[in-house]
């Protein structure tokens, strides 16, 4: 699986962390732990979490959890 996230981040160049458990047929916890692999060598890294649901205030200003987590391949 370390593989196949190393092959779609490194064709896509970012991608969500839903995608990417959705891509692995995993939990999100699941793919984050392997993610977090892909941190510890440099090849990966974890951007700031950015408001999905199109509020005004950006993420943590309004109460509704609709935030990402967004992963990009380093090259």
């Amino acid at each position: 699986m370390l593989t196949e996230i190393r092959a779609y981040l490194s064709e896509r160049k970012r991608a969500s962390l839903a995608e990417i458990a959705l891509r692995l047929k995993v939990p999100p916890e699941a793919a984050r732990g392997m993610l977090d692999h892909w941190i510890r060598k440099g090849k990966v890294c974890r951007l700031a979490a950015f408001c999905a649901g199109g509020c005004s205030r950006g993420c943590g200003g309004c109460s509704q959890s609709h935030s990402s987590e967004i992963y990009e391949w380093v090259a």
